[in-house]
């Protein structure tokens, strides 16, 4: 059974940073890509950044040059650190995983698997 468990998540204050985990289990995702998305009460859960198996990443214009998206295929994992954070940042934070290598990293739908989320929290 595959699971994607998000942790990282908190309250900080305008300015800090977060790192988010990712751990995938019941299959390797090595060869495919992992994407964090994001869902903020009552919004549509967005696309956040995505990386393929190559390292090639992915950003929304929101967060390019703040975030930063890496893996480790050996752990299974995937990474998100989230420097300057702002109030719209706030955010519950997905971990997804794709089955198809060249599928549409932007889109929701994409993705076969999804973390429960992780709550992030920016205070003004």
């Amino acid at each position: 059974q595959v699971q994607l468990v998000e942790s990282g998540g908190g309250l900080v204050q305008t300015g800090g940073s977060l790192r988010l985990s990712c751990a995938a289990s019941g299959r390797s995702f090595s060869n495919f890509p992992m994407g964090w998305f994001r869902q903020a009460p009552g919004k549509e859960r967005e696309f956040v950044a995505a990386i393929r198996w190559s390292a090639t990443t992915y950003y929304s214009i929101s967060v390019k040059g703040r975030f930063t998206i890496s893996r480790d295929n050996a752990k299974n994992m995937v990474y998100l650190q989230m420097n300057s954070l702002k109030p719209d940042d706030t955010a519950a934070y997905f971990c997804a995983a794709a089955r198809e290598i060249f599928t549409d990293v932007f889109k929701v739908l994409s993705y076969d698997y999804w973390g429960q989320g992780t709550q992030v929290t920016v205070s003004s």
